[in-house]
């Protein structure tokens, strides 16, 4: 296994309807590709498996998914903030990203939960 260079994270927690999984999946594919091309370390997009735990508060009784979703978790890894905000600056002006049509993506981004994170522990 090979050791995360990492030291700052985006993380994403949202709710996607899973009957649009797989649009979902193509939507996250072409990202990812884009986020990496421009310098991000990391890409995970990650569905639902095992929500109702009882050692925790799950991700559901936060997210509240209505009927028919379920919980995607997902982060991008940089080298730093400033990593971060170069990389994003040039994602976010990426006319692949233009082309993607926000009335079609397949959640509702107003749900979603997102930060920036420092990196306290990595192995």
């Amino acid at each position: 296994m090979v050791k995360s260079k990492a030291r700052y994270v985006d993380g994403f927690v949202l709710p996607v309807p899973k009957r649009k999984i797989e649009a979902y999946r193509q939507l996250a594919r072409k990202a990812g590709k884009i986020w990496i091309e421009h310098g991000a370390l990391e890409f995970r997009e990650c569905v639902g498996d095992d929500l109702n735990v009882k050692m925790a508060m799950p991700f559901p009784q936060k997210i509240k998914p209505k009927h028919g979703e379920t919980i995607m978790f997902s982060w991008i890894a940089f080298k730093s903030r400033a990593h971060r905000d170069s990389v994003n600056a040039k994602v976010i002006n990426d006319p692949r990203l233009a082309e993607m049509d926000t009335k079609s993506i397949p959640f509702d981004p107003k749900r979603m939960l997102y930060g920036g994170f420092k990196v306290l522990v990595s192995f």
